[in-house]
């Protein structure tokens, strides 16, 4: 399945991004680097079930295991201390990054109730873009019996683009629902 994609880049995004750009030389057509999936999970801090829930149906969802993430800096108003674990997430490079991505966009996001396409102003400058979704309910790898709670999640899409217009063209290739203005 991900080779399909694979293929599909050189075949078809690559001449496509050359075209357009005007670039001199393939290497210089901007590529998918890695995906960086990452879940907070606030209620750890007074049940560390529903972190290690969360990390479970992370690597459902990533076919990874993820790693566990810990608060940088102590809040009083959140009542989290330095070092507590508050969430997870998974780096997805290669082969998974493209499966993932092909199943995130044409498989899990049409599944979004009422879906008008993903923001097209959520790239962050440098070429890279983030994307929220509310509930994992979305991947049909996740039964709905065996949730607990329903938990979003945070989607970086993280490229070779020098420009958001570059990345935007690449995802745009990548069959990104982009929201229409």
């Amino acid at each position: 399945m991900s080779s399909r994609l694979k293929e599909f880049y050189a075949s078809d995004i690559v001449p496509a991004m050359v075209k357009k750009f005007g670039y001199k030389n393939i290497m210089q057509v901007p590529k998918l680097d890695k995906i960086v999936v990452n879940m907070g999970v606030g209620e750890a801090k007074e049940n560390a079930k529903l972190l290690e829930s969360a990390m479970k149906d992370m690597q459902i969802i990533t076919g990874q295991k993820p790693i566990m993430t810990t608060a940088k800096k102590s809040v009083a108003n959140f009542k989290i201390r330095e070092g507590m674990k508050i969430g997870c997430k998974v780096t997805l490079r290669g082969d998974r990054m493209y499966e993932f991505a092909d199943r995130l966009i044409n498989l899990a996001l049409p599944r979004v109730r009422d879906f008008r396409g993903v923001n097209p102003n959520s790239f962050d400058g440098r070429g890279n873009y983030a994307l929220g979704i509310r509930e994992q309910l979305i991947f049909p790898e996740i039964e709905y019996d065996k949730i607990d709670k329903t938990r979003g999640m945070d989607v970086i899409f993280v490229t070779t683009a020098k420009t958001d217009e570059e990345a935007r063209e690449l995802l745009r290739l990548f069959n990104m629902p982009f929201a229409k203005n």
